[in-house]
């Protein structure tokens, strides 16, 4: 057997000492592979859950009801009170102008009447015995029950004449002795051929002592 060229033997042994590097570094190789495929499934295992921590804290949370409610309720409330108000007011005017109406009524009702009774005694001032109108006037009494208790006649006038006439009538008040406690006077004016008129005699005596009413004059003119 011939023996080996020292230099061939020297490249087997250099072969030798470096096989266990070799695969000492293969070995390495793979397990850091290892390690980064252990770590990119962890990573994957992680990207579902992560995903689905952010699906649960995305999710949208129901509003704040109360919150809600006062913010859309407000502007309703403040329309439906300015509403109310408006209605209050119009109501209001309505209430004031009805009164202010009804209280000019009155008080021109009330002026011509004190007109006419202050014309029927300036009228009567003059006249001497009853006066010319006595059967065309004629006079009633009023229940204190439908006076609030006030002491009132009813004087009805009539024009039996052809001609347009104002009238005057004087009504004592007299106590049980028949003696006068006070007189009225009593006038309609412009009242027409065949035409009829009521007004009231009205005492501003006390109801104690009791009075009556009677008729004293009556004048046409």
């Amino acid at each position: 057997m011939n023996p080996m060229p020292l230099s061939g033997k020297r490249r087997r042994e250099d072969r030798g000492r470096r096989r266990p590097a070799v695969s000492a570094a293969l070995t390495l190789a793979a397990t850091v592979t290892a390690a980064a495929a252990l770590v990119s499934c962890g990573s994957d295992s992680d990207e579902p859950s992560s995903a689905n921590s952010r699906t649960v804290s995305d999710r949208p949370t129901a509003p704040d009801s109360s919150s809600f409610s006062e913010k859309t309720a407000s502007p309703l409330k403040s329309q439906a009170s300015e509403a109310a108000e408006s209605a209050r007011a119009s109501a209001s005017e309505a209430e004031a102008s009805a009164s202010e109406r009804a209280d000019e009524f009155e008080a021109s009702v009330s002026a011509d009447t004190e007109r006419a009774n202050q014309a029927a005694e300036s009228a009567l001032k003059g006249v001497d015995g009853r006066g010319n109108a006595m059967p065309d006037v004629s006079m009633t009494g009023k229940p204190r029950s439908e006076t609030g208790g006030v002491l009132a006649s009813v004087v009805t006038f009539t024009n039996r004449t052809d001609k347009t006439a104002d009238f005057a009538v004087q009504v004592d008040f007299v106590d049980a002795s028949g003696k006068v406690v006070e007189t009225r006077y009593v006038g309609t004016q412009n009242l027409e051929p065949g035409k009829r008129a009521q007004r009231y005699a009205i005492s501003h005596e006390p109801p104690e002592p009791k009075l009556s009413a009677k008729l004293v004059k009556a004048q046409r003119y």
